[in-house]
């Protein structure tokens, strides 16, 4: 939001009182403020006032937000930044600064496309007032056209300091996590929430720029999230040959990777010297003259217009070679068949399209002009990604086709952006050949990325940090898979992968230890008071029980529940009807740490049921297919173990196991009794 854009058709609203001010109306408002025309009673001058709306009050980092804003420009004395008269409260308690008001309105109202001049005097201005902001630790974070203002002498002022960012801050207040600023002008690194630094503001002076230069922003869409993924993905526009002077600078200004950008604001402000001797060389203005006279002299004879093309190219030639890269041997060639070596190589064409067949003399002669030599590869190398010719067949794929780009014009602002394209190419199918456990061409493509970086002379790459982010997390993903299979070995595996895919190496170290943390059978699990230990039965991973149910766990239980004690018998005896036996009293010594025995069917599954219940886990007691699995109890007094089956009928249960009786193997017992010679254990499903 600009603070100072008169809108005459906005509805009247309350208006603050501000002791000092008579406010006369709102002109512009935004997420967290509203902006009031006010005359200044004691000067008789109006002024801008920006007042915090109530609502925003609730919000902490919003207040203080807005504070750092009015101390930001505040300490900013310089010709070209709006500054700020006075600080305070209204009435109400609202916090309010008072600043100039500009009517002469912003760069997004004015028309340069015909002006560079004026574009030139802009962007000094702008990149001045930034370079002075840069250098006391000030980071604008939302440079647009609405933010570039003019006073009535016509000089354009940078405004609106109300999301910048100081090294000195507390990191709570406008944080680098937190995405603010216009989509339409925010930086690749700003739109996905990370630090940022000045360069950032470079970024959206490109935009800036092109905006002037072209009447239109570089990307356009339908909302902010299409307009964020086109600033994080798509290459840097190419501008119309008559512009083409400033490409270099765009590409420089609007790189993806802030490592790739101008380091300072002074640098870029240097830079704009030579577009301006670049724009002011001969073959450029005669370009632009021809261009200009095209549509009155369409009716020439095609003789006449073969001859003034070829003398045109031969002083375009010239000045080209003087001028645009300033290595006078790179601005006159197309690109020729293939070499021996398979890359190709460049050809002299000396004005062989001044003609175009079939259409304008003037387009083909503007066509034979290729911003760099290295332009029909790149574009090139863009249909082969499109295709997904991405690395072969050979001599045919876009990998082949930068490297041999990169070789005719080393610095040429489009070889990184195409360059990063093919790394996200890459990147996705790397992603798919780690969902399908081809490890091998996963481990392929991250190396072919990381050899594109060397063979193009870069140490950094903002696609090459994303392969690795997406290469860790389709890892991550399998870990997390293996963690439910309790499969180590797998987890253990894919943690070395990202290892050789994330050459930082700091989250393979994570992933590393988090899979060696992955339970193998036999090991108990952390955590649980039942002594539980993994085991793997035929019907799959579960936990079970070192040995049975204790005698004072079961104490525990009845102690909490009051459960009624089962009726206990010894097989064939008659004896237990005249002198009955319980789990307390089961005829025998017993100690708290032996298995509990004269307990029925019926009060071991209480007994899971009630476990359950008091620790989120579920516990029952074990299937047959299971018990094969079960670690054995150990017990100085061995007893069988009620299972889960039904015996015949479900009034009877199956138990398992030799006990001290001397029984062996499987039998169905009533499930209404307890016995002196059988336990129970529990299984807890994972």
């Amino acid at each position: 939001m600009s603070a100072v854009i008169q809108d005459e058709n906005r509805n009247p609203a309350a208006l603050p009182e501000i002791a000092g001010y008579k406010l006369l109306r709102a002109i512009g408002d935004g997420g967290m403020s509203t902006v009031f025309l006010a005359e200044q009673v004691s000067l008789g001058r109006q002024v801008a006032i920006k007042v915090m709306l109530p609502e925003a009050l609730a919000d902490e980092v919003s207040r203080r937000r807005f504070e750092n804003e009015a101390r930001t420009i505040a300490r900013l004395e310089h010709p070209h930044i709006v500054g700020i008269h006075d600080v305070g409260r209204t009435k109400d308690g609202l916090p309010y600064y008072a600043m100039p008001y500009l009517a002469r309105g912003h760069v997004g109202q004015r028309d340069f496309t015909h002006d560079e001049t004026r574009v030139l005097a802009t962007l000094r201005a702008l990149l001045s007032a930034l370079d002075y902001a840069h250098v006391r630790d000030v980071v604008h974070r939302d440079v647009k056209a609405e933010n570039v203002l003019f006073d009535e002498a016509e000089r354009p002022l940078l405004a609106d300091f109300g999301i910048a960012l100081r090294k000195s801050n507390d990191p709570r207040v406008t944080a680098s996590g937190m995405t603010v600023g216009s989509t339409a002008y925010m930086p690749p690194e700003q739109a996905r929430g990370d630090k940022v630094d000045r360069r950032a503001d470079l970024y959206s002076v490109g935009v800036l720029a092109y905006e002037m230069l072209m009447g239109r922003l570089p990307f356009i869409a339908k909302d902010a999230l299409s307009m964020a993924m086109q600033h994080l993905q798509d290459p840097v526009p190419r501008l119309p040959r008559e512009k083409r002077h400033w490409q270099r600078f765009m590409d420089k200004t609007m790189a993806k990777s802030p490592g790739l950008r101008f380091r300072t604001a002074h640098e870029a402000l240097q830079a704009l010297n030579d577009v301006e001797r670049r724009a002011s060389a001969p073959g450029f203005a005669l370009l632009s003259l021809l261009r200009h006279r095209a549509s009155q002299v369409r009716r020439w004879p095609i003789g006449v217009w073969i001859a003034t093309g070829l003398v045109a190219a031969a002083l375009i030639g010239i000045a080209l070679r003087q001028s645009v890269d300033g290595t006078g041997d790179t601005s006159f060639f197309s690109i020729g068949p293939s070499s021996s070596s398979g890359l190709p190589t460049p050809t002299a064409v000396a004005g062989q399209a001044v003609v175009n067949a079939g259409g304008d003399p003037m387009d083909g002669m503007l066509r034979a002009l290729p911003e760099s030599t290295a332009e029909p590869l790149l574009a090139a190398a863009e249909q082969h990604i499109r295709a997904r010719n991405l690395t072969a067949p050979r001599d045919a794929n876009a990998y082949d086709s930068i490297v041999a780009a990169y070789r005719l014009d080393p610095g040429y602002g489009r070889q990184a952006p195409v360059a990063d394209a093919l790394i996200d190419a890459l990147s996705t199918q790397m992603q798919q050949q780690l969902k399908d456990h081809n490890d091998a061409n996963a481990r392929e493509y991250m190396a072919r990325a990381t050899q594109l970086l060397k063979d193009t002379s870069r140490t950094e790459s903002v696609a090459l940090t994303r392969m690795q982010a997406s290469a860790v997390k389709g890892i991550t993903a399998r870990i997390s898979t293996a963690e439910k299979n309790y499969d180590r070995d797998a987890a253990v595996r894919a943690a070395e992968l990202a290892a050789q895919l994330d050459n930082q190496g700091n989250a393979a170290k994570g992933l590393m230890a988090r899979a060696r943390r992955i339970l193998q059978p036999g090991e108990s699990l952390p955590g649980d008071n039942a002594g539980m230990v993994l085991v793997r039965s035929n019907s799959g991973l579960l936990a079970a029980g070192r040995g049975e149910v204790t005698r004072g766990d079961y104490g525990r239980f009845a102690a909490a529940t009051g459960r009624t004690m089962s009726l206990c018998r010894e097989r064939a005896s008659l004896l237990r009807i005249v002198a009955p036996r319980s789990w307390k009293a089961p005829g025998f010594e017993q100690g708290d740490g032996q298995p509990v025995v004269c307990v029925s069917w019926a009060d071991a599954d209480a007994y899971a049921r009630w476990l359950s219940q008091r620790s989120g886990h579920r516990y029952r007691l074990p299937k047959s297919s299971e018990s094969g699995a079960l670690p054995s109890g150990g017990s100085a007094r061995s007893v069988a173990e009620w299972l889960q089956d039904c015996g015949g009928s479900c009034r009877q249960r199956q138990t398992t196991g030799a006990s001290w009786r001397g029984t062996n193997g499987s039998r169905p017992l009533p499930s209404e009794r307890g016995y002196d010679d059988v336990g129970f254990r529990l299984v807890r499903e994972l």
